[in-house]
């Protein structure tokens, strides 16, 4: 690694991470980022997968939050109109849980706290005259419609990590930071890669510590702090199913515990059910969803879907572990969702950062606040950027996803549909990359099933630090949704590993 001395060292490669280390660096500074899994792997890669406001916190008057983040879904629609699509969201009225005129109210709200382009205002349906109310129970009789945002959760903190690197920004995955100490005003890290012998160092003028599950381990055991800080480790885990619905839309249904859970179209033929809010205490490495909100989940949606959904019907699940500003809510889910940012800076020494709670959704303008806490030690940075920035890929003419997926089936018509829009909603113009000048699917190599070929093998080895099977199938991609394990295991294969399944 490099003995220079960067401007900042970034712990993490989530989706904060990745933001803080792009947005530094396209303002002049030099960052390193060290991830000691791939990205994206813990809570980054387990969301709802949603760009959005958050309808709910309206109920918990986190009005600054929700307005923030209406603001952020449009500059993020904007800047990435490949891997971000506008989703319609039917919410069945169930009288017993909340009034009609409160949802009404807090939908009005909703579209009235930020200015919304292309996405379509909230309205009310009658389930029984709307083809939407078919797979629903009888006894729902009236809806509500509004707008938000799906995002590929995974590639967008690979795209923001890919942005980084091509900005100047050094990314390491695989790489612990293991012991950091302040000295002669700058920080002194110790870093180990995965497969590496002996242990590296570097310096860094601040260090920013997005480490998400683990920032207070890392406040604790690699920055040396002696002053606790509050975090409150959150569950929510996710299911998967067959389609239970026909159409586009998704569903959020109000549970009798005033929770709310989503019911989304997934990979064009399941549906993925989420989210649940329960406390964590072990291991966020190795967390997964319980039988207990596998069940809860089932329950939930089976009181709105004519076809009933049982545990044995799922057919993955995952969970994730988000690491919240503790703010002595008793319950997980009012526990705010809005970001803490703590600045340890004694004088004369360099500076620490480190980031609490935050939403996929928010995730720029949690950057520019942290660049921002960080602008009195580094005051030759440039200036805020990320604004009107498009991300690697988003740069196709009029942000219409439609017509590009048909230029690139036009100009390789020898790529099956399915694939061509695949390829192109996760890489939009860096599908370039990829294809090149093939004139054939031999041109691109094996193909390993799905459309998945060498020559996307190679590019995302080669750019977006795929290094196993995993990195692929669930995380650069879902194809593990749809591979068989034969096929998972060539990839496997073609990486140097063995596949577990």
């Amino acid at each position: 690694m490099d003995p220079k001395v960067y401007d900042i060292a970034v712990i993490g490669g989530g989706i904060n991470g990745a933001g803080i280390a792009r947005d530094a660096a396209g303002r002049g500074l030099s960052v390193l980022l060290a991830e000691q899994h791939d990205l994206a792997s813990h809570t980054s890669s387990a969301s709802t997968k949603l760009i959005h406001g958050g309808l709910r916190y309206l109920e918990n008057y986190d009005f600054r939050l929700v307005r923030e983040a209406l603001a952020e879904r449009e500059r993020l629609l904007r800047s990435a109109p490949h891997i971000i699509k506008p989703l319609s969201f039917v919410l069945p009225h169930s009288p017993a849980i909340r009034p009609a005129w409160l949802i009404r109210l807090g939908l009005m709200v909703y579209d009235r706290l930020a200015p919304r382009r292309g996405l379509r205002a909230s309205k009310a349906i009658l389930l029984e005259q709307d083809p939407i109310g078919r797979d629903l129970n009888s006894g729902y009789t009236k809806a509500f419609v509004y707008s938000d945002c799906w995002v590929d959760d995974s590639r967008l903190v690979v795209l923001a990590a890919l942005d980084a690197s091509e900005r100047g920004a050094t990314i390491h995955t695989r790489t612990k930071v293991m012991a950091a100490a302040r000295r002669d005003s700058v920080w002194e890290l110790t870093l180990r890669s995965k497969g590496a012998g002996a242990a590296t160092r570097i310096r860094a003028k601040a260090i920013v510590n997005a480490a998400g599950p683990w920032v207070a381990d890392a406040l604790q055991n690699v920055l040396g702090s002696k002053t606790p800080r509050k975090v409150r480790l959150v569950k929510g885990s996710h299911i998967v199913v067959q389609a239970l619905y026909a159409g586009d839309h998704a569903f959020i249904f109000q549970n009798d515990d005033n929770r709310i859970v989503f019911a989304i179209p997934f990979e064009g033929r399941f549906t993925l059910i989420g989210t649940t809010d329960v406390p964590f205490e072990s291991d966020a490495s190795k967390v997964k969803a319980s039988s207990a909100e596998i069940g809860y989940l089932c329950r939930c949606v089976s009181r709105y879907f004519r076809k009933p959904v049982h545990p044995g019907d799922v057919i993955w699940s995952y969970a994730g572990v988000r690491a919240l500003f503790d703010d002595g809510a008793s319950d997980p889910s009012a526990v705010t969702r809005d970001y803490v940012l703590d600045l340890d800076a004694p004088p004369d020494e360099a500076p620490a950062l480190s980031i609490f709670g935050g939403k996929i959704t928010t995730f720029r303008r949690l950057a520019e606040h942290a660049l921002a806490g960080l602008r009195s030690f580094f005051p030759h940075m440039g200036p805020a950027w990320t604004a009107r920035a498009k991300l690697p890929g988003g740069d196709f003419e009029n942000e219409d996803f439609v017509a590009f997926a048909e230029s690139v089936q036009q100009r390789w018509p020898f790529i099956e549909e399915q694939t061509a829009i695949r390829l192109a909603r996760a890489y939009g113009t860096r599908v370039e990359c990829i294809l090149a000048s093939a004139r054939s699917m031999a041109d691109l190599g094996r193909d390993f099933g799905c459309g998945l070929t060498q020559a996307e093998l190679g590019y995302l080895a080669g750019n977006e630090w795929a290094r196993t099977a995993d990195d692929v199938l669930w995380r650069r991609s879902k194809l593990g949704m749809h591979l068989s394990k034969f096929q998972a295991e060539a990839v496997a294969i073609y990486y140097g590993e063995k596949y577990a399944a």
